[in-house]
């Protein structure tokens, strides 16, 4: 009988300090984050700084809280996983720094994981893998397609040439004035408003499976400016529902002809906007009418955790894959 494997998951990339114990990479034994909303909140977004301080500040705690609440010891952890980016530097270098630590003290295997990889193995905590298969990867940092043909290897169709579609949510949220993060304020809103606005679409280059947000964007801080230069008084709801609909339009649009152009058995969302309802809603009914299965996680699953790093590093472990003591932080770490 196989032996079960479990994998200690660290994530410190960006505002949320996560430790995760996780079983044969798909059964959560705990599952510990500690959010900095409020800390930054203030500020309209994250601040490096203030970041990479409170991860320092609550590291160990969230590790002893897994700990508690998985009620296991060091001695069933076969691996610790750990995200060495993207992200921002200062705050994955705590965590990777604190992996580092623990491997050597306590002669465990240390694994270094992808960011976005564990976004994608967050599914895998619900369901098991077809290939293959597309992931659509949509977060504040972050907008790409990613075919998989088996665990473990990416292939990058298409990524955000500028803006992230989170990023555009956020900075459009701003100019709504409404409080940080922004993303769930204007998906909020979208649902009483109207498309009264037609805000462009970035299509790119023909066959391109690249995105492009900040021409968006700019579309929609000029036309707030321009309305208040004329005094006119435009409605927050339906600028929100009309910045949504032409997000939610390229998103799907390509997210359905890669599916469709290679085949694909079963796609897959992640990321913090893959808990936005008006993105979730409009995916489900494409793929239903194709009758190709697609995977959500559950909201607490869409937001930086360590679970899902545990998931993508139970992989890595499988595969003989490990880092070493030289394992640094790469904060525009590239997929492969």
């Amino acid at each position: 009988m196989k032996k079960d494997t479990f994998i200690l998951g660290i994530e410190t990339s960006c505002d949320e300090t996560a430790v995760a114990i996780v079983k044969n990479g798909k059964e959560i034994i705990s599952n510990v984050v500690a959010s900095q909303i409020e800390s930054h909140k203030r500020f309209g977004g994250v601040v490096p700084e203030i970041a990479s301080r409170h991860h320092v500040e609550q590291i160990t705690v969230v590790l002893e809280e897994a700990f508690t609440d998985a009620e296991l010891t060091w001695d069933s952890i076969d691996a610790i996983a750990v995200t060495e980016g993207p992200g921002l530097v200062g705050a994955l270098l705590v965590g990777v720094n604190a992996a580092k630590a623990l491997a050597f003290a306590k002669q465990k295997p240390l694994i270094g994981v992808h960011h976005i990889a564990g976004h994608i193995y967050a599914n895998r905590l619900q369901n098991e893998f077809e290939f293959p298969l597309l992931a659509l990867i949509v977060s504040g940092g972050h907008t790409e397609l990613v075919l998989m043909n088996e665990h473990g290897k990416y292939e990058l169709l298409g990524e955000t040439r500028d803006d992230a579609a989170g990023e555009a949510y956020d900075k459009v949220a701003r100019m709504l004035e409404l409080p940080y993060p922004g993303g769930p304020q204007i998906d909020r809103l979208a649902k009483s408003g109207e498309v009264t606005i037609d805000f462009p679409r970035a299509w790119l280059e023909q066959g391109s499976y690249d995105f492009s947000f900040s021409g968006l964007k700019s579309s929609v801080i000029n036309t707030i400016h321009n309305a208040k230069q004329r005094g006119e008084l435009l409605s927050n709801e339906d600028i929100a529902a009309s910045f949504q609909e032409s997000v939610i339009d390229v998103l799907t649009t390509k997210t359905v002809n890669a599916a469709k152009e290679f085949q694909v058995k079963q796609v897959i969302v992640a990321g913090g906007v893959a808990a936005n309802q008006g993105l979730r809603s409009a995916l489900e009914e494409q793929f239903n009418q194709l009758n190709i299965p697609l995977l959500i996680p559950p909201l607490h699953l869409c937001t930086d955790n360590a679970a899902m790093i545990a998931a993508a590093g139970t992989i890595a472990y499988e595969q003989g894959r490990r880092s070493g003591m030289d394992l640094n932080a790469n904060g525009s770490l590239l997929m492969k």
